[in-house]
């Protein structure tokens, strides 16, 4: 493809892939940019199209017609469906990873057996398909205890369990009531890592592993880091936890093993690997794999990328990442997400959002809105996510907190500390 002009595809709705077309949309490469199916956000840096996400025949159809150069995968589920594999059997060129690559986030006991054969650091842990054989278990290691589906279940699938009573429910939860489909027809059952937990990300071409910044999410629900377990209520980028040391340890202990021994199983992976990591007494230990950009992550990451994010995509798909160093802001990021009252549970969709007009100082990324009759609507658990840059960490925050105070949407509710502690 050389330096030409691209037509480019991303694939997904949400708040992650807001940031990268609105990142994209920045390319002086860009030629064409469409979002399958995009949301009221995305509308305004890409030509959102009726094609959904999950849709592989549709996307590859699509992409076919108008001869899309790349296609880039936003969230995980049509990864494992073989989205990327469809695509690259049509001669398109797709950032992500094929469906058994894949499988180092749609199944926790897969990315397990990796690690394992690689002797990367990680958790002890079982995996069971009984539950009676995984109660027996929990009750001889105690707790607290990691439990997770095993399968893909919207980032919601952990249960970390500070008691028996607590780990006997999500054993129940998962494997008998089944609360997270056929995901939790397969419990692993893992040892609690105590320390600070932080996400690092790299770009991967199947041979070569290139590193982005790290960043650090906040999955519980409220202040405190109380309440349910979410997809992510806020996200900074860069986190002082991660040292320039500890980010080689983890390249060269833990991201280049498992890309190399995926290429020694014939399944090499492309596109971008998400280390969760928990920086332990004894050293940084992976936690579990995602193989799509993180969601807030992404959104930070976005706002503090300097080089050009589409030749990076580009060269991943095509293998050639090896010539490449991305340029970071020295600034930190920010984004704090407002949430429908009731996520991670049930909630009501068509709320009205008002008071986006005249927001400064920050960059907001659409994740589950809709228009409806000129007026934006909630339609999701995660609906914005509010971006800001700063020289500091308290700068930005103090940026996204303003705007926030200005936006009047009564039924959505956002964490306050997101950042306090960074």
């Amino acid at each position: 493809m050389g330096a030409r002009a691209m037509k480019v595809l991303v694939v997904g709705g949400g708040g992650r892939e807001h940031a990268l077309c609105w990142k994209l949309a920045q390319s002086p490469l860009l030629e064409k940019l469409w979002c399958a199916p995009g949301n009221a956000g995305i509308a305004s840096v890409a030509e959102c199209v009726g094609v959904a996400a999950e849709d592989v025949s549709g996307v590859v159809a699509f992409a076919r017609e108008q001869a899309v150069d790349l296609v880039v995968v936003g969230p995980e589920a049509p990864l494992t469906l073989g989205l990327a594999d469809a695509c690259r059997a049509a001669g398109i060129a797709c950032f992500g990873p094929s469906a058994e690559a894949a499988r180092l986030e749609g199944s926790k006991s897969f990315c397990k057996q990796v690690a394992d054969a690689v002797g990367a650091p990680t958790a002890a842990w079982a995996e069971f398909d009984e539950p009676a054989a995984a109660r027996e278990y929990l009750r001889r290691v105690g707790a607290p205890i990691v439990l997770k589906a095993d399968g893909l279940a919207a980032g919601k699938g952990v249960v970390v369990a500070a008691t028996m009573a607590e780990a006997e429910q999500a054993l129940t939860d998962i494997m008998e009531q089944r609360v997270h489909g056929a995901a939790g027809a397969r419990l692993v059952i893992e040892e609690c890592l105590m320390g600070e937990e932080v996400s690092l990300f790299a770009l991967c071409d199947g041979r070569t592993a290139l590193p982005l910044a790290a960043a650090r999410d906040h999955k519980r629900a409220f202040d405190g880091d109380q309440g349910p377990n979410t997809g992510g209520m806020g996200a900074y980028s860069p986190t002082a936890a991660l040292t320039p040391g500890l980010q080689a340890e983890v390249m060269n202990s833990i991201i280049q093993p498992c890309l190399n021994e995926m290429a020694r199983r014939g399944t090499p992976f492309t596109g971008v690997l998400f280390a969760g990591l928990m920086l332990t007494a004894s050293g940084p230990k992976l936690i579990e794999f995602n193989v799509r950009f993180g969601d807030p992550e992404c959104q930070a990451l976005m706002l503090r990328l300097e080089s050009d994010l589409l030749p990076l995509l580009r060269d991943a798909a095509l293998g050639q990442l090896a010539s490449h160093t991305p340029r970071w802001r020295d600034d930190a990021a920010i984004v704090v997400v407002m949430a429908t009252t009731g996520y991670p549970g049930a909630y009501a969709n068509g709320s009205e959002i008002r008071g986006m007009d005249g927001l400064r100082d920050v960059t907001v990324f659409h994740a589950g809105t809709r228009m409806v009759e000129g007026r934006l609507t909630a339609q999701g658990g995660r609906v914005l996510g509010i971006g800001a840059t700063g020289a500091t960490l308290a700068e930005a925050r103090a940026k996204a907190r303003t705007a926030i105070a200005r936006i009047d949407w009564p039924e959505g509710f956002c964490r306050s500390d997101i950042g306090a502690a960074g």
